[in-house]
């Protein structure tokens, strides 16, 4: 099922992999997460990926074409694609690629004025898909160096804490932002990451965490398929993760736990 994207304006509503080629990446992320695949609306370059028959995430082999680099990307719901990329130029951030039209909608690359990189979409997104559910299989964080100055560009941006009925609110809580719509939290800003750091573990930039049953035993099978683990298993007293790069470098992270 589908809505549109005015209706949850700025809130993530989907993350995509740019990938080399669909053929390795698929192969990898079945192995790994138990994902299944299937082709969208969107055209050949794209697979849709599944856990148990649910939307989790999709695969675009665009990195070639696009010159882009391999990596997981957030997409946020916008009303107006053209009006969004104008606000991030205005802004001093970066338009990477598009607006580009596709069959369901419009979406674009851009580059926060830190560097993080994420997208927009305008059109059709996937009901069944909610960041920030309580069963959620995928979330997002971005972590840069001042949340703060990072949380006045995205809400000037996506219209978080507007005058907009259903807009998302921002909420500052023990150093980090936390974004929330209605209820459910949607996405999180952390600060301390490195500028100009060689590391892109500390460079600004949106984590995209997947759930995982068993953290060791995903880790196991990454690195069976190419894949490496680049951070040590993080523990809390909720939940436990580890950042993973596949065999293509896009780096994504996993966590066993409450979301």
């Amino acid at each position: 099922m589908t809505t549109n994207s005015r209706d949850v304006f700025g809130v993530p509503c989907w993350v995509n992999l740019t990938a080399p080629g669909l053929a390795e990446a698929e192969e990898f992320y079945a192995g790994v997460l138990g994902w299944t695949f299937r082709a969208t609306r969107l055209g050949e370059n794209f697979r849709a990926a599944l856990l148990d028959g649910r939307p989790v995430a999709s695969v675009g082999a665009l990195a070639p074409r696009l010159g882009v680099p391999t990596a997981w990307t957030p997409y946020f719901a916008v009303d107006d694609a053209e009006v969004t990329a104008a606000r991030v130029r205005e802004r001093g951030a970066t338009m990477a690629v598009g607006p580009l039209a596709f069959a369901t909608g419009r979406a674009a690359l851009a580059a926060d004025p830190s560097g993080a990189v994420f997208g927009f979409w305008e059109g059709e997104v996937v009901q069944e898909w909610h960041a920030g559910q309580e069963d959620a299989a995928s979330w997002v964080e971005l972590r840069t160096r001042d949340a703060f100055a990072a949380a006045v560009f995205y809400g000037e941006v996506l219209d978080w804490a507007c005058e907009r009925p259903g807009c998302c609110d921002v909420a500052y809580e023990h150093d980090h932002v936390v974004v929330r719509r209605g209820s459910q939290t949607v996405a999180r800003i952390d600060a301390g990451a490195v500028e100009n750091a060689p590391d892109p573990q500390v460079r600004p930039r949106w984590h995209v965490h997947f759930a995982v049953a068993d953290l060791d035993g995903a880790i196991d099978r990454a690195v069976r398929h190419g894949g490496a683990a680049v951070t040590p298993v993080r523990s809390s007293p909720t939940d436990r993760r580890v950042t993973l790069r596949d065999r293509s470098g896009a780096l994504f992270t996993i966590s066993e736990g409450a979301v």
